[in-house]
């Protein structure tokens, strides 16, 4: 059985939790922290553990340290327990991590108790309001975005993204790989990008690349 290991500020939240893990695991040690560092010590002695945090009630300052305690704990699986998470902070966390499971704090008994068993298993789990959410802001994001490119650019952007060269974009186009490096400018100056794996994250934002398709 994997170490759960309770990141929350409020007494009554880990109260529940406990519940709930019980029900399902019987009475055993559920250790807890309310503070950033003391969650770092308790990980590199445990660091095939399951965390369920609540992001807004602990010191963290971004999505970015999340982000990198992931790399830094590559075994460890979370699950996100919070209200009032945006959604660029949902889309930053999702898209540059495989191990964090979102809930809110009124999700439904029966998405906490899924959320237990899948990230348990080593398996991302997402309540139903937030997938919604993030379909929805999407859709909407995707279009906004695409109208920053012409047809040509999304087309040369996807091809970036999936990893083709400027030689075999060009090659691909029937083109000299000077005017796909022109469009290669021009893209980065619209998205506002500086560099090749931040032109794939927007791409993947906009919905320009599939994360299927990427992942291939």
């Amino acid at each position: 059985m994997r170490s759960i290991i309770l990141a929350d500020n409020q007494d009554i939240t880990k109260a529940g939790w406990k519940f709930i893990i019980q029900q399902f695991y019987g009475l055993f040690q559920i250790p807890e922290v309310t503070h950033k560092s003391e969650l770092i010590a308790l990980l590199t002695e445990k660091p095939d553990s399951l965390v369920i945090l609540d992001y807004t009630l602990f010191d963290f300052e971004s999505v970015n340290e999340l982000i990198i305690l992931q790399i830094r704990f590559d075994k460890t699986d979370w699950i996100l327990f919070s209200d009032e998470l945006s959604d660029d902070f949902l889309r930053t966390l999702l898209y540059n991590t495989h191990s964090f499971s979102v809930l809110l704090k009124d999700s439904a008994n029966e998405e906490l108790s899924s959320a237990i068993k899948e990230a348990i298993k080593g398996n991302r789990f997402i309540c139903n309001h937030v997938s919604n959410l993030l379909l929805d802001s999407s859709k909407s994001t995707s279009k906004q975005h695409k109208q920053l490119l012409t047809p040509t650019e999304q087309e040369i952007l996807k091809e970036m993204a999936l990893g083709r060269t400027t030689k075999e974009i060009a090659a691909k186009r029937f083109v000299s790989a000077h005017t796909i490096m022109t469009h290669r400018k021009n893209i980065f100056r619209k998205i506002e990008v500086n560099n090749v794996h931040e032109a794939t994250k927007y791409a993947i934002r906009a919905g320009i690349v599939d994360l299927a398709e990427y992942y291939i």
